[in-house]
């Protein structure tokens, strides 16, 4: 790992925007992300008692999926067009998936997933990674794959990215990302996505 890469990331970023994420400039930029609203209506969606109506649950999953800053605006529609096409018992197993993923099991429930969005060649790490994110932003991490590449790159992490979305992968970033932010300024990740945009923001501008 090259701390010295993230101090001077930490560095740069705190001189253009003191007080980090709450810099007025980064508060205004946040908004537009709407990070605080969609986490509750993740956690009222995708509530335990909500996941006998895996109708609901699909339905809510697309929404959010829609609504998010940080999905493709390429990826949304192809991700509607396939949710609408599911069938009912198709609709349950995508509905358990999210279950085990929140509620239960998360590595049965996150491989649930990979195994029904890759026979619909749709199996992209957003879509992998999305609801939980906004479920649990303080822990979860979104990946997006320009910026997962360019932070293992720029820290010299001992991970190998790859295109297909794996447990083994995600759990391994997701406890890195967690000790980089132990090495930061608190202001620099009130949660994780935040967190990843300061090193996409600060790495991609270091040579």
């Amino acid at each position: 790992m090259n701390t010295k890469a993230l101090k001077e990331a930490e560095k740069q970023f705190l001189k253009k925007y003191p007080g980090g994420f709450y810099n007025i400039e980064m508060v205004e930029l946040g908004k537009k992300h709407k990070m605080e609203k969609l986490e509750m209506v993740a956690k009222e969606s995708f509530n335990k008692k909500n996941f006998n109506d895996a109708d609901f649950i699909i339905s809510e999953m697309s929404k959010l999926v829609s609504r998010s800053t940080m999905i493709s605006m390429f990826e949304k529609p192809k991700f509607k067009s396939m949710v609408t096409g599911l069938s009912k018992k198709e609709k349950g197993i995508f509905a358990e998936s999210i279950f085990e993923l929140l509620h239960g099991k998360e590595k049965m429930g996150f491989e649930l997933l990979i195994s029904e969005l890759q026979k619909r060649k749709m199996a992209k790490w957003t879509l992998a990674t999305v609801v939980q994110t906004y479920y649990r932003p303080q822990k979860e991490v979104l990946i997006k794959p320009s910026t997962t590449k360019l932070i293992i790159e720029k820290l010299n992490l001992e991970l190998v990215y790859r295109p297909t979305p794996t447990w083994d992968f995600y759990s391994k970033y997701r406890k890195t990302i967690k000790d980089l932010k132990t090495k930061v300024n608190e202001n620099l990740a009130p949660n994780n996505p935040a967190f990843c945009g300061f090193l996409m923001m600060s790495l991609g501008e270091m040579l």
